[in-house]
């Protein structure tokens, strides 16, 4: 069974019937987020950098799943149902949801154990700017 066929099982992605109605607010949470994570890293507060960053970037991935009517109830559910909906479709490049995974484990490392650094904080805001308008440009595909 795949891991995408698992999270459905368990219930922790599931159909959402309005999702494509809610997607552009999603994207919408993830440019603020986005905005600022940039502002935030000026400051020099990498800490907050990089969870505003994961932010900016699951707001984004979840306005993907959204469009396709689907809801996550578990971070990994999301990234695992963005590479099966999206990059085995080929719209969305496989390093590009590796630095989703990548964020991923860089907040939770700021976030539970005070780990982090400007050279990681800054790296991850470029890759968010990059997710963030790959995001954009599939969500405008679809009309």
């Amino acid at each position: 069974m795949s891991e995408f066929q698992e999270c459905l099982n368990k219930q922790k992605i599931r159909k959402f019937d309005r999702g494509k109605i809610l997607a552009k607010k999603e994207l919408l949470t993830a440019n603020g987020d986005l905005h600022r994570a940039k502002a935030t890293f000026k400051q020099k507060d990498f800490k907050w950098t990089t969870i505003q960053v994961y932010y900016a970037m699951f707001h984004a991935a979840r306005a993907l799943l959204y469009s396709r009517n689907y809801r996550e109830r578990s971070h990994q559910c999301l990234i695992i149902a963005i590479k099966e909906l999206f990059v085995k479709e080929k719209l969305l490049d496989y390093r590009i949801v590796e630095a989703l995974q990548r964020a991923k484990i860089l907040r939770e490392n700021a976030d539970y154990y005070d780990r982090f650094s400007r050279e990681s904080a800054s790296s991850m805001v470029e890759k968010a700017e990059e997710f963030v308008l790959k995001v954009k440009e599939i969500l405008n595909n679809k009309k």
